[in-house]
């Protein structure tokens, strides 16, 4: 095998990074390795190989779900508490934007019509001016 980094498609290759990023590793950082191919050879297969797609796509979603049990051991054992806010609150702002209906910010869209939130109706032309509706 010729030396230097890979460039023609090798499915090996691509379980290997995808597994990667699902162990929480970026792409950037695996790209670093002379062993893998660049980050340009990975985006042009990206491209070329829409089985490749499918794998990296589910890869990162993975990935996500990584991130966010990382926070958990993070808490438990890094001794530096802003190093360890900075390193949840990344992953948190990753989780919250590329999964966010699993890690975002739950939104209660309850508009009435509960036991404990029951809906009202008013007729305003009934409602004097002088009255107030709270």
């Amino acid at each position: 095998m010729p030396a230097g980094r890979p460039t023609d498609y090798n499915e090996e290759i691509a379980t290997q990074i995808c597994d990667r990023i699902i162990e929480g590793e970026s792409l950037r950082s695996i790209t670093r390795d002379p062993a893998m191919p660049s980050i340009k050879t990975v985006y042009s297969w990206i491209a070329k190989y829409p089985e490749f797609l499918k794998q990296y796509e589910k890869a990162k979603e993975d990935q996500i779900d990584t991130l966010a049990d990382e926070m958990i051991d993070i808490a438990v054992t890094q001794d530096d508490v802003q190093r360890a806010r900075l390193q949840i609150d990344t992953r948190k702002w990753i989780a919250e934007r590329m999964k966010p209906k699993k890690y975002g910010p739950k939104q209660d869209l309850n508009l009435g019509g509960q036991a404990d939130n029951p809906i009202q109706i008013v007729n305003f032309a009934d409602v004097n001016s002088s009255q107030t509706i709270s």
